[in-house]
């Protein structure tokens, strides 16, 4: 009988390989077993192109299954080469430190920290790899490698084919990788690494490399790369990262990600990115698509931001697209009272919104007509904003076409 977990990890669109479908089914059937994921920690948060891993750690808590959290404090210090076609930014040690912090933040929103059995256990791979002695590793771990081995998993091949320069120090991340995997199954009796399609290659080394350094086994499983309908990456937006830290992202904004979900996309992250029954979501899948991208922005928002500030969003966005108002929810710039009675240019106050990054994408929007005051189109990109455009009110509506709003108050 085929487990419930792996079960539920094919129904939900997440199974792409796995290193022994069978042998893993019946050690998942024998009980609770632990499974790990890494994360290097290059940036101050994960953003959604991180979330299908966090929705397997999930998924291994709901049946019963430990998740462990390997947050790459030694490997952030080399930087994965997989898809990447340039050697990633050195980091300085406090920058890593204080990333793996907020990340670690993210995940104890996102898991369940309460029940013992479950509950993920946090390790950082730094404290096992700065210890490693260089010569003794390449006696007893590095024996175990060839260079025609390494040489054709895809990370250094498409560099290579492409006559981008893969350093020493890069080439040699898939056997710390493998190295990790064989100190968790030593010491945490981790049996199973789970990762994105592109981990593929160090997975198996980790996998190889328990079987013959411990003679014991060990298993991979991963999960498809995410492309959106419109053929772009997940995560990525024309306005940046869809952030998962709270701090560098509104429930606002991130509602709207959601919301604005490809309709040929729907019905996929409804199983992929909510707690929601894949039973449930197939019967649903003849709905009106628009109120299915309601109900998905709900449920992956109310996952990250809690019900209040979901039900806030939801509120805000009715307020804007049906009503024509505003809401609470956006977010808020302030001027001081002093400099609107003298007056700013609409340039400037586009900027100072944040909306834009430059004058000069200010005035193509306005040529555009994409910029909008109180749902009033700004056509002169020299218009002067003034107190007598807040029309009594102490706040005002600016838009950038019809999915950016920021509030623009008014403080003595």
């Amino acid at each position: 009988m085929e487990n419930s977990f792996l079960k539920e990890f094919k129904d939900r669109e997440y199974f792409n390989q796995c290193t022994s479908f069978s042998e893993l089914d019946d050690k998942l059937n024998g009980g609770k077993t632990r499974a790990y994921i890494g994360f290097d920690c290059t940036a101050q948060s994960l953003h959604v192109g991180s979330l299908l891993q966090i929705m397997c750690l999930r998924l291994l808590q709901k049946h019963g299954h430990q998740p462990i959290v390997l947050l790459g404090g030694g490997t952030t210090r080399i930087g994965d080469p997989s898809g990447k076609e340039e050697t990633r930014k050195m980091l300085s040690e406090k920058e890593i430190e204080k990333n793996i912090k907020n990340i670690k933040s993210i995940f104890q929103t996102f898991l369940n920290t309460k029940t013992a059995k479950t509950k993920p256990i946090f390790v950082n791979n730094y404290k096992w790899l700065s210890k490693l002695n260089y010569i003794k590793f390449l006696r007893d771990i590095g024996k175990h490698f060839t260079i025609n081995k390494m040489l054709s998993f895809d990370s250094v091949k498409l560099r290579l084919d492409r006559e981008q320069s893969l350093s020493y120090m890069e080439f040699n991340y898939m056997i710390l990788q493998a190295y990790d995997f064989l100190e968790l199954r030593k010491t945490k009796n981790c049996v199973l690494q789970i990762g994105g399609s592109d981990q593929w290659g160090n997975i198996v080394n980790g996998v190889d490399l328990i079987k013959r350094h411990l003679g014991k086994n060990a298993y991979g499983l991963t999960t498809p790369l995410i492309t959106l309908a419109s053929g772009a990456k997940m995560g990525k937006t024309e306005k940046g990262a869809i952030w998962l830290d709270k701090k560098l992202l509104s429930p606002f904004d991130y509602w709207q990600f959601w919301r604005n979900t490809d309709d040929r996309d729907v019905i996929k992250f409804l199983k992929m990115f909510t707690d929601l029954e894949v039973k449930k979501i197939e019967e649903l899948s003849i709905s009106d698509i628009n109120s299915l991208k309601i109900l998905l922005a709900n449920e992956a928002t109310k996952m990250l931001h809690g019900k209040e500030a979901t039900s806030k969003a939801e509120k805000t966005a009715k307020n804007i697209f049906e009503k024509g108002s505003v809401g609470e929810d956006l977010k808020t710039i302030k001027i001081i009272k002093k400099v609107l009675e003298q007056g700013i240019s609409i340039i400037d106050l586009a900027i100072k919104s944040e909306l834009f990054l430059s004058k000069s994408e200010v005035r193509r929007t306005i040529k555009n007509n994409g910029i909008k005051i109180n749902n009033q189109t700004i056509e002169d990109e020299n218009k002067i904003i003034l107190i007598s455009n807040f029309e009594g009110k102490d706040y005002l509506k600016l838009s950038h076409g019809k999915k950016k709003h920021v509030i623009i108050k008014i403080i003595n």
